[in-house]
């Protein structure tokens, strides 16, 4: 196994030998891929800074921030200040306390109090999210800081259905409306606290999307834009971002923005798991002895229990770099440092992709990833790791390894069941994404987005779109044991029993002597494919 060379992208895989621990859902299989097949790993995890560190790093990069005044030279007295922080559907798992955005926040609000600012608002950067719950903020900020702000309101969910809360600065020279935040779009100065777990996130996404409403944003999120991001972690080939990136810099010209963004390491295991980001082939006795148990344990207890374990384990991720300034600047940073820690070069693309799912993405936190979860981050995020090409060759087949309940949370994704219904109507997105309008529209679910922490009407379909370029590449999708065989029969895709059956499966379509690439999944990785 090659590891990191920091100059140059290496490749980091192994011929498989041996049966891999591969997370399925909330449960693990062990599976035994064919012979000769790759098995790609991701990079070790960087060494990261300690938290009373980062601190000090975060009061360097506001005092010297790219393309824009130091922090300390934008302030004055009695100035408006609004700070907008991303919310918790990253960082996957949610982060040992405290969390890199706390540490950031507590400092720029102590910059604030040496400044004899008190006008400042705190705004979650949900867009169409559901709004965090309570308790889910003050775990992401703190309690000085929750304790401060949340019950006077000035700490709160941003609401893209406010219409009093919200003000339309212009349309680009592609007549798309730019319609954010008010109080964002109005304060002297907007602060916006970005973490970066993956490429798709930050730049101009972070105050275009985090603080935009369904019409602002629609034109970026259709099918068009979408299936023709080429790939979505791939920003120069993306369709999305480039047109994001018209609404980012028409809101810069209008809105002084001073944006901060972090990367984080993808140490994303306490230390009694950490085995599951090596290859088995370095497990210690130890190691395997706890794999084995906790499979066992799993199998045996109820999913949702499962679940429950899973989120009480908090990722130990260490902060890898911090960039202030304008936009365009620190985004360019912000992905030379991702791309040091998750892009990995490899050699040509696959005939058969296995691709397990774990058991949480980011519109599942606290909740079930129910099928259309399941759909998008398959054929969405995981499909979506690469640059410049797929890692599957076009009409290959894919296979996934997760659970597959049909199940759904009521309370947090009530347009995802209607949705899910009308499924059985059509598959084809472009039809899908006719539908977006008249979901975003229904009275129920903005009330239950403003009100009851629903996922926003629109977003349902928006998880459709986010699949449709992987629906399209794939010639072949295969479901491994799903809980409920109903799920993927309604998506279209194969079952089988097993990874081994479903390999067998695949090389029906592909032919016997089909390659075969297994993804050594979680933590993230992004393949550069030559």
């Amino acid at each position: 196994m090659q590891f990191l060379d920091d100059e140059k992208l290496v490749g980091i895989y192994e011929k498989s030998d041996g049966p891999l621990f591969m997370p399925s859902g909330e449960r693990f299989v062990y599976a035994r891929p064919p012979e000769g097949a790759r098995v790609l790993y991701p990079r070790p995890a960087f060494p990261g800074w300690s938290k009373a560190q980062l601190r000090e790093e975060v009061k360097k990069a506001i005092d010297h921030p790219l393309g824009m005044e130091p922090l300390k030279a934008l302030l004055k007295p009695g100035m408006k200040v609004t700070i907008a922080v991303d919310d918790i559907s990253l960082s996957l798992p949610i982060q040992v306390a405290p969390d890199v955005r706390q540490i950031a926040t507590e400092v720029i609000l102590e910059r604030l109090a040496e400044a004899g600012i008190d006008d400042i608002h705190i705004v979650i950067a949900v867009c169409l999210h559901r709004h965090m719950l309570d308790w889910e903020v003050k775990q992401m900020l703190g309690a000085k800081i929750f304790d401060a702000h949340w019950h006077k309101k000035t700490l709160y969910n941003y609401d893209a259905e406010d219409k009093a809360d919200n003000v339309v600065l212009g349309h680009t020279d592609h007549k798309e409306v730019v319609e954010i935040h008010k109080r964002s779009a109005t304060s002297d100065l907007l602060i916006y606290v970005n973490l970066n777990l993956v490429a798709l996130n930050g730049g101009h996404k972070s105050v275009g999307v985090g603080l935009a409403t369904y019409k602002c944003i629609r034109p970026n999120h259709c099918h068009d834009a979408q299936f023709n991001s080429r790939s979505f972690n791939d920003p120069p080939r993306s369709k999305m971002h480039k047109l994001i990136d018209r609404i980012g810099r028409f809101v810069e010209k209008e809105v002084k923005v001073f944006h901060l963004e972090m990367t984080v390491n993808n140490d994303m295991y306490p230390g009694y798991l950490n085995y599951m980001m090596r290859s088995e082939s370095t497990w210690s006795a130890f190691d395997k002895v706890a794999a084995r148990v906790n499979k066992h344990f799993l199998d045996c207890t109820p999913l949702a229990l499962n679940r429950k374990i899973f989120f009480a384990n908090k990722a130990p991720y260490a902060a890898t770099g911090v960039t202030a300034g304008e936009a365009e600047a620190v985004h360019a940073v912000t992905l030379k440092n991702l791309y040091k820690q998750q892009l990995i070069d490899i050699q040509g693309q696959c005939d058969i992709l296995v691709v397990p799912i774990p058991y949480v993405m980011p519109y599942s936190v606290h909740s079930v990833m129910n099928p259309i979860l399941v759909y998008a981050m398959g054929l969405g995020y995981m499909f979506n790791f690469y640059m410049g090409q797929p890692v599957l060759k076009k009409g290959g087949s894919i296979i996934f390894l997760h659970q597959m309940e049909h199940k759904f949370d009521a309370r947090f994704h009530p347009s995802y069941i209607e949705l899910w219904d009308r499924l059985k109507e059509t598959r084809d997105p472009r039809v899908v994404d006719t539908w977006a309008d008249e979901l975003a529209a229904k009275p129920e679910y903005i009330h239950k987005y403003r009100y009851e922490n629903a996922y926003h009407g629109f977003h349902a379909v928006s998880m459709w779109n986010w699949g449709c370029h992987g629906y399209d590449h794939c010639g072949q999708v295969i479901a491994v044991n799903p809980a409920a065989q109903e799920v993927p029969q309604r998506l279209g895709w194969g079952i089988a029993p097993s990874v081994e059956r479903a390999v067998e499966m695949a090389k029906t379509k592909q032919g016997a002597n089909a390659s075969v690439t297994v993804l050594h999944t979680p933590p993230i990785s992004m393949w550069k494919v030559n």
